[in-house]
């Protein structure tokens, strides 16, 4: 690995574990971020609550430890490790997801900002499904393939935090921005897949 990988490589490790991590402010502070911006009644809401919790701690679960199965050292190491990682990664995108689908109805933007959520919500989940499926079945280019694709949804939380920032300098209004990066933070994301996918010569059928 060249120095430019390496420091891409480190980057996105840093990037994955330092978002993956930053859920645990809301249970410590929960007057923070978007929660802010909801409404006593929501914030009460026992159901969102759930939704809202479920989504943020385990998306983050399955962030800070989805980068791990993409090391060819980690990976060959321990194969037994990597499949235990790779099983509580797809029990957390599954509650992670579920919940995220649900609280996407009450996202901020109204139905553009839903639509967006709740399609990343469902392509997470049909890819990560399609990965388990594919190594049950033996199917290891096509499983490789779906996991890149759904890491690479499950990596939209950090995406997120970083074009949020630059559509409020060019935008100036948090509805408007919200609206565009509940798209921005996941479709270039699965472009970037695709092409990576293409590169390594996997199969997807």
């Amino acid at each position: 690995m060249n120095t430019t990988n390496r420091v891409a490589w480190f980057v996105f490790v840093a990037l994955a574990i330092i978002i993956g991590l930053y859920p645990l402010v809301y249970v410590f502070n929960g007057e923070f971020g978007l929660l802010v911006s909801k409404s006593d009644t929501l914030k009460a809401d026992l159901f969102y609550n759930i939704g809202f919790y479920g989504h943020i701690l385990f998306g983050g679960l399955a962030l800070c430890i989805g980068w791990s199965q993409f090391s060819k050292r980690l990976r060959t190491a321990n194969l037994k490790r990597h499949r235990i990682i790779g099983r509580i990664y797809v029990i957390a995108v599954l509650i992670s997801a579920c919940c995220g689908i649900f609280i996407a109805l009450n996202a901020n933007g109204g139905l553009i900002s839903t639509l967006g959520f709740i399609s990343l919500g469902l392509i997470w989940l049909f890819t990560t499904l399609k990965a388990y499926r594919a190594i049950r079945k033996g199917d290891l280019s096509l499983h490789q393939g779906m996991m890149i694709y759904s890491y690479a949804a499950c990596f939209a939380a950090v995406t997120l935090r970083i074009w949020l920032p630059l559509l409020l300098v060019v935008i100036e209004d948090f509805t408007t921005a919200y609206r565009v990066v509940a798209w921005l933070c996941w479709v270039p994301n699965m472009i970037f897949a695709f092409f990576w996918i293409r590169r390594k010569g996997l199969i997807i059928d």
